[in-house]
């Protein structure tokens, strides 16, 4: 029998949240931080040296030694560096556990050893984390013991953002003077701060821990790179929200324990599409927070995995041929007096604040589809986007049909004749009636709303929110910049609305987001639709983009050009190592078991016919599998080529990446074809790695 858990009592019992400030500063100290965090006023440095002692005091008790900033790099996952809470020893020998608000606020990791695009040259080493006081500290407990976690930006020593977390709380910044600005207009002068907030769902897949072992693509790619689809997929549609397995319930409480003790709200979890694919949900929060919060969740389910005897893939892509992994990203507005933007309530129409704001975010979305598209591009997304399983690359949005009404009486100047939404009913009389909800769901569009948000659908599984959520609120803040201007210097609301709207409604879709017929459509409408990293990332290039993202102060240019060369370089980065995990298995184990085969094949054809017996299905066989294995080695042979042409390409980096992609890439994914056809060809107890029989259904 399982020990009871009292969530309740556990939840963010390793948080040092607002009630354990509440009891552990004193009441000045506590008002002065709260300032900070509510308003935005800097903090005296003799309140972070209370705040200081009081967190490590906290932190001590629970058992820490250790204090780390953890902060959010370019390089995808999360950094820390730890440092002992113990001082130089005294005279006598003993030692004093000591942390200052100077400690609290700044710490200095090498920031040459990030990647900065330029922006950093090699020797010029010194980089700040900066203390986050928005988002709780915590104590985390694992094998090094416990350590105090304190949430931070990361900034280069000339000021520039080196990482994912700094551009997102300048969107913040920026948003909540936007939107301030026109709420004003509207008359709402109770409304103090206006904050993004976001629910994100993470999707996953575990496997079993020795079958992963012996798979060098997913140890060194984080998916198959070979692997031939197995009878059974997910065709009939019976893993998604089926029973849980007693193994993976096990992994998903002891993951939703150590979530809930560090103050992560994870509310949902089940089973999705594929076989071995997997969701957990949060409930929504300040989007910084929501940021540190989706990062911890990923480590925790992957340390929690390795307990269990699995791994937890967070690729988008490790299997082909079933569903990928996105991180449908739930972005709403919402200000301190708990007023949804996004909610259109019982008369959207009258909704001054929830027009204004789909207004803008209609125009944000026509205007900035590229950069809303670069914001969700890599290498493992790409295999995920348009796949008929996830929103196709092609950005467009999905209102519903009550949404189009209103957004059409507005355009035509007419009043049109609203529905009241109806109930529910089954035609069962002992199943209640309730109310329906105000549009159906679009899982084809990839900004799609959802009653009182909107859900960008297009995020990849291993990617953190930060990215696409600064874009988000850039963009929006940018479209609110320009309604106020346009208030303020004359024109009506009405007037503003309408143009807003008739101009970019041909980013609205509620159609069918996986058809042939959509992507002529948008074809014809103009929208872009970048199908790969590369395409996607040349919209950094283009004055529009830089000159708004500059404009709004969420990131520089300089700061632009550097994300720039990073993302390409961790493109071709990204395929190389993929290339050169293909070529190895291929050589070293691949090849080999099925030459092994092929000579017992071989062997059984001479055997038979010397024996007198028709060989003729089995020479067939022989054949057939040793021309499959002279194409294989010839197609191994031009990856080889192209793999070494691009390595030594000097060109600049858009043809490298280029190179890598159409050269290297496509290679491989022909090289695949043909081992996968091989691998249905050869004998189970032959075949050196383990199969997506083995992976998918293996638990």
């Amino acid at each position: 029998m399982t020990e009871k858990m009292n969530v309740a009592k556990i939840f963010g019992e390793n948080v040092f949240n607002d009630k354990v400030m509440q009891e552990r500063l004193p009441k000045k100290v506590y008002k002065a931080l709260r300032k900070t965090i509510d308003e935005g006023k800097e903090l005296d440095p003799m309140v972070a040296d209370v705040v200081a002692e009081a967190m490590k005091n906290w932190a001590v008790e629970k058992g820490a030694t250790h204090y780390t900033h953890i902060f959010q790099p370019l390089t995808g996952v999360t950094a820390e560096k730890h440092d002992a809470f113990i001082t130089a020893p005294r005279q006598d020998g003993t030692v004093l556990m000591e942390f200052s608000g100077k400690e609290l606020i700044k710490g200095e990791p090498d920031a040459s050893s990030f990647p900065s695009g330029g922006l950093r040259a090699t020797f010029e080493a010194r980089g700040y984390t900066a203390w986050d006081c928005t988002s709780p500290a915590f104590v985390r407990h694992d094998a090094a013991g416990a350590t105090l976690c304190i949430p931070t930006a990361f900034c280069s020593y000339t000021g520039e953002a080196l990482d994912q977390k700094t551009p997102l709380l300048r969107s913040m910044q920026v948003i909540n003077e936007q939107s301030l600005r026109l709420l004003r207009l509207f008359g709402n002068t109770t409304a103090k701060k206006v904050t993004p907030s976001v629910g994100p769902e993470q999707e996953y897949f575990l496997v079993d821990a020795e079958k992963f072992m012996q798979r060098k693509d997913l140890i060194y790619t984080g998916r198959t790179l070979f692997g031939a689809m197995p009878p059974k997929g997910q065709e009939l549609d019976d893993h998604y929200f089926g029973t849980i397995r007693q193994r993976i319930a096990g992994f998903m409480k002891d993951v939703n324990e150590e979530l809930w003790k560090v103050g992560v709200t994870s509310k949902t979890q089940h089973n999705e599409v594929a076989p071995a694919q997997h969701e957990v949900a949060c409930v929504y929060a300040k989007v910084n927070i929501t940021t540190d919060n989706n990062h911890l969740l990923m480590q925790i389910a992957q340390d929690i995995a390795k307990k269990h005897g699995l791994r937890c893939l967070l690729h988008e892509k490790p299997f082909a041929g079933v569903n990928g992994s996105g991180k449908h990203d739930n972005w709403s507005v919402i200000t301190n007096t708990g007023i949804n933007l996004f909610n259109p309530g019982k008369n959207p129409e009258e909704n001054k604040p929830f027009l204004a704001a789909l207004a803008c975010t209609i125009k944000a979305v026509d205007e900035y589809a590229e950069i809303l598209r670069m914001s969700i591009a890599s290498a493992g997304n790409d295999h995920r986007l348009g796949a008929n399983e996830a929103p196709p690359a092609i950005i467009s949005m999905f209102l519903g049909e009550e949404l189009d009404k209103v957004v059409e009486d507005i355009c035509t100047g007419k009043k049109s004749d609203h529905e009241e939404i109806g109930r529910f009913d089954t035609g069962v009389s002992v199943v209640p009636t309730f109310s329906k909800d105000n549009t159906d769901r679009n899982r084809t569009s990839p900004f799609a709303f959802t009653g009182n948000k909107f859900e960008f659908r297009a995020v990849g599984s291993a990617q953190s929110v930060a990215g696409p959520n600064t874009i988000l609120n850039s963009m929006l803040a940018e479209e609110m910049t320009q309604m106020a201007d346009a208030i303020e210097g004359g024109k009506s609301f009405e007037e503003v609305i309408k143009e807003f709207i008739s101009e970019h409604k041909r980013i609205i879709f509620n159609g069918d987001g996986y058809s042939a017929e959509w992507e002529e459509e948008a074809k014809r409408r103009g929208l872009p639709n970048h199908k790969n990293t590369v395409d996607a990332l040349k919209c950094l290039k283009d004055p529009k983009y830089i000159d708004m993202l500059d404009r709004q102060g969420v990131y520089t240019k300089v700061e632009i050009a550097s994300r720039y060369e990073i993302l390409l370089d961790n493109y071709i980065k990204t395929i190389q190592v993929e290339a050169l995990t293909a070529v190895k298995m291929v050589k070293t184990q691949i090849y080999p078991a099925a030459c092994d085969y092929l000579a017992k094949v071989s062997s059984e054809v001479v055997a038979a016919k010397e024996a007198g017996i028709p060989a003729a299905f089995l020479t067939e066989d022989a054949t057939k599998l040793a021309t499959l294995l002279q194409e294989a080695k010839d197609k191994l042979t031009t990856l080889e080529d192209n793999i070494s042409k691009a390595q030594n390409n000097d060109a600049e980096i858009f043809e490298v990446a280029t190179m890598w992609r159409d050269d290297v890439f496509g290679i491989m994914q022909s090289l695949r074809e043909t081992i996968d056809t091989i691998e249905e060809l050869v004998d189970d107890s032959y075949w050196p790695i383990p199969t997506y029989v083995d992976l998918l259904f293996g638990i």
